[in-house]
This record gives structure tokens, C-alpha cells and sequence, in this order.
């Protein structure tokens, strides 16, 4: 059975190519995108989706809170950050938010895959 992901972002084009990229993976369903983390939160809740795929910097509502809340609502749900802030202090914040997994924009496409298709790191 195939790892259900949502895609959140707020650059559509980012979502496209994740999208095209995850799709070709294999093992991965593409279940549903969302442009900020109050979509993503609307959007868990309905889709039950196994992983979430989140950048953190967003409008309305931004992806450290998302995760909080996403975890509250679907605390078997995994969250993994993909985010251009690098910097060690987000990456702690986002684990402290409850991000189970957190890359750079640019880490290699395979290493995300395989840490969405894990069930635990």
C-alpha cells in the first residue's frame, strides 16, 4: 500500500515539482496540496494522509504552528519539514513543534523519499 503524502508549500511551482518528482517514486500517492498551514490543517483532517510534507516559512498560517496542530488532530501522522532555513535554531524549533524529520531545500530528492517511506527514523 502506498505511503499517502500531502504536499505544503506556499510557491505552487514547488508543489508541481514536488508533485512530478514524489509521483515517480513509487511508493507514494500524492493525496492532496495545500498553499499554507491552515489548508494543511483543514486539509489532514479530511485526507488522513500518512505523512505531511511541509515548508515552514508560509502566509496565514506558518509551519511550525501547522505541525502542532496537525499533530493534536492526527498524532499518527508524520510531519516532514522541507524548508529553505537551514539554520540550527529553526531546526529546533520545528522538532519543539513536533517535526519528525527535517531537510534543507536541495537535500537530494532520494534521501526525502526515503525518509517519507520510513514508518519511523
Amino acid at each position: 500500500m502506498a505511503t499517502r503524502v500531502l504536499l505544503v508549500d506556499d510557491v505552487e511551482p514547488v508543489r508541481w515539482d514536488l508533485r512530478t518528482v514524489l509521483s515517480l517514486s513509487g511508493d507514494l500517492e500524492i493525496v492532496g496540496e495545500a498553499a499554507n498551514g491552515l489548508e494543511a490543517m483543514r486539509l489532514t483532517e479530511s485526507l488522513q494522509p500518512d505523512v505531511v510534507l511541509i515548508d515552514l516559512e508560509m502566509p496565514v498560517m506558518d509551519g511550525y504552528e501547522a505541525t502542532r496542530l496537525i499533530k493534536t488532530l492526527c498524532p499518527s501522522c508524520r510531519i516532514v519539514a522541507l524548508t529553505v532555513h537551514g539554520y540550527e535554531e529553526a531546526r529546533k524549533k520545528a522538532h519543539r513543534f513536533g517535526v519528525d524529520a527535517f531537510f534543507v531545500k536541495g537535500a537530494p530528492i532520494q534521501e526525502i523519499v526515503q525518509t517519507i517511506l520510513n514508518k519511523k527514523e
